[in-house]
């Protein structure tokens, strides 16, 4: 294809590719929909790439000339490979929405089906989907979840229609619209009411739905503001804990590791934290994690917990708790050296009772920080290492790891 002249205007402005699929958007300007929906909502433009005009309507209009003109010059060229390119199916329209909107709050039987169709229509494009969440699609498959979040409910209707369950359909019809921030943000409500029906969810969801409602969980939280953080009942802390317990899926897995990292250093959410157990999981996780990516959200989560008084605790309460963290020091990145350091100072600066000094030095962890010193691990890594030895010089110095000539050291 790269030897054959391709008109110009069969080249979508944005990405360069062969346009498939021809839309027209409310400057006159023609693009590819796929990578026109990429423009407008997943890149959250608001601009015409060619005319800088703001885009007032993002309804996109078909251009059915252009394509039936790609079409022929395909089977024109079909001897050189070019395949013809098949006629797009056309996105929903606002009036199917309402119409299976309307249908689905009829029978249960009837539901299902009409969830099962919005799923179907989700999964097509983000055109659909940014209409299903303009028409209010996202707060009706949220009242399915609040209003059927019982174990009670769910087994009733899984009896009754097989292994379809509308809870898991709405849950997965929510996560695949990708929604935007603002939808998010509704979703979310002002008191936090869908949030405690996701995490009841997880707590008596099968597998597929508390996946998905800690998948849900994680996209409001992370453009949640802070007083919305701080708020957040224990309940869930018990469950993210849960989810990295059962190693449900590493999908899950992770999602809960990057979760735990957003949300842990803010204000009293480190303690809720370490009271729900996550440091003991996640001591046991890093023992058993060679993943550089998940060593380093596990550090710093356990960075974050460490910073009250009662991760500290969980943390020296744990048999290899010190030693782990300690370990992974020089042998996973900078970034999780630089972790595991600042864990090591926060324990040496407000639990440094004899037995603990005793242990760091038994442990090799004294002898760890020295070797920080002696290699290139980053400034602010070395300083907290140096200001650490420092702060228990005189119970270290005479151990035989501590070099002599570390001058911070009393003679």
């Amino acid at each position: 294809m790269d030897e054959i002249d391709v008109p110009p205007f069969f080249i979508c402005p944005i990405s360069l590719e062969f346009m498939k699929d021809p839309v027209t958007i409310s400057t006159g300007i023609t693009y590819d929909r796929e990578s026109n929906e990429r423009w407008l909502f997943s890149g959250k433009n608001t601009t015409c790439p060619v005319t800088k005009q703001v885009i007032a309507d993002s309804e996109l209009t078909p251009n059915h000339t252009l394509r039936r003109l790609i079409q022929s010059w395909c089977l024109l060229n079909a001897s050189h490979g070019i395949q013809r390119i098949p006629t797009p199916k056309p996105p929903i329209t606002k009036p199917q929405i309402i119409k299976l909107h309307h249908d689905a709050t009829n029978s249960p039987p009837q539901q299902i089906k009409c969830l099962k169709r919005l799923r179907s229509i989700a999964s097509h494009n983000l055109t659909n989907k940014r209409c299903m969440e303009s028409l209010g699609v996202a707060e009706f498959l949220a009242s399915i979840v609040s209003n059927n979040d019982s174990t009670a409910a769910e087994e009733s209707l899984s009896n009754e229609f097989g292994s379809i369950r509308p809870v898991n359909e709405a849950l997965s019809i929510l996560y695949t619209l990708l929604l935007s921030e603002a939808g998010l943000k509704d979703l979310m409500g002002k008191n936090g009411d869908f949030v405690v029906s996701l995490t009841r969810v997880m707590h008596v969801g099968n597998y597929e739905s508390r996946v998905f409602a800690l998948l849900l969980l994680k996209s409001m939280l992370e453009i949640a503001d802070p007083m919305r953080l701080v708020s957040l009942r224990p309940e869930l802390f018990v469950e993210l804990v849960r989810v990295l317990r059962d190693q449900i899926s590493q999908q899950a897995s992770k999602a809960t590791l990057q979760l735990l990292v957003h949300i842990c250093p803010r204000g009293r959410i480190k303690i809720k934290a370490a009271e729900a157990g996550v440091v003991p999981i996640l001591i046991d996780l890093l023992l058993d994690s060679s993943n550089k990516r998940a060593c380093e959200m596990i550090l710093t989560v356990l960075d974050a917990v460490c910073r009250c008084a009662e991760g500290r605790s969980e943390l020296l309460r744990h048999g290899v708790g010190l030693a782990i963290v300690s370990k992974k020091i020089l042998r996973v990145s900078l970034v999780a050296s630089e972790r595991a350091v600042r864990i090591l100072l926060s324990i040496s600066k407000f639990c440094a009772t004899d037995n603990v000094l005793q242990e760091m030095l038994q442990l090799g962890v004294v002898a760890k920080l020295c070797l920080v010193l002696q290699l290139d691990c980053g400034f602010k890594t070395k300083e907290r290492a140096r200001e650490l030895l420092k702060l228990h010089a005189r119970v270290w110095k005479n151990s035989p790891c501590i070099p002599t000539n570390l001058s911070f050291y009393p003679a």
